[in-house]
């Protein structure tokens, strides 16, 4: 439970802000059609988010060291720099197709969270806890949360949520886990 919870809140909010929700606002004013967004948001992410849970995990298990924990949290605290980076819906325009809404947010998607912070963080989520489907579960509806109001709300979410200050919530609670695995691995017997 603790991995689906953590993994949920991690990406909702590392997801306020980013390209992918940015992504979401500028499908939602150009198809105006909310639920095959929805659908394709949701497709997009379960597949790139379990492949990045079963990366996570497999790594994990592979090389399972206070080194490798190292590496988990300093990825953290990288996330937590990078949150601080505010992404921009200009540099989305070129994303979306000819194609419908669905395909659309589908591909987009997809290629857009590839190497995403919320991707990264999926990742080191799975190396944390080795729960792929906890995981993947949980940074899916993370990516829910966060996006379904975003395309039914579009440009007027823009407009009332202050980003400034959730990316620096999000990069404050980055940190703290980043901190936190750091300080609970060098201090191991």
């Amino acid at each position: 439970m603790e991995a689906l919870l953590t993994s949920t809140g991690i990406v909702a909010l590392a997801e306020m802000g980013d390209k992918t929700q940015l992504l979401a606002i500028l499908l939602a004013t150009r198809f105006s059609r909310p639920w095959p967004i929805i659908a394709g948001i949701f497709a997009a992410t379960i597949v790139n988010h379990a492949l990045a849970a079963l990366v996570g995990s497999q790594a994990a298990f592979l090389l399972d060291s206070p080194w490798f924990r190292i590496v988990v949290a300093l990825s953290f605290l990288a996330m937590a720099a990078w949150t601080l980076v505010p992404d921009k819906v200009d540099d989305l325009k070129e994303e979306t197709g000819r194609y419908g809404a669905f395909v659309t947010t589908t591909i987009a998607f997809f290629l857009v969270e590839m190497g995403d912070k919320t991707q990264v963080a999926t990742i080191a989520l799975g190396a944390r806890f080795h729960d792929v489907l906890a995981v993947a579960t949980g940074t899916t509806l993370g990516m829910m949360i966060a996006n379904v109001p975003a395309v039914f709300l579009g440009n007027e979410l823009l407009r009332r949520v202050p980003l400034r200050i959730v990316r620096f919530v999000t990069a404050g609670l980055f940190a703290i886990i980043g901190v936190w695995l750091l300080w609970a691995t060098l201090r191991l017997p």
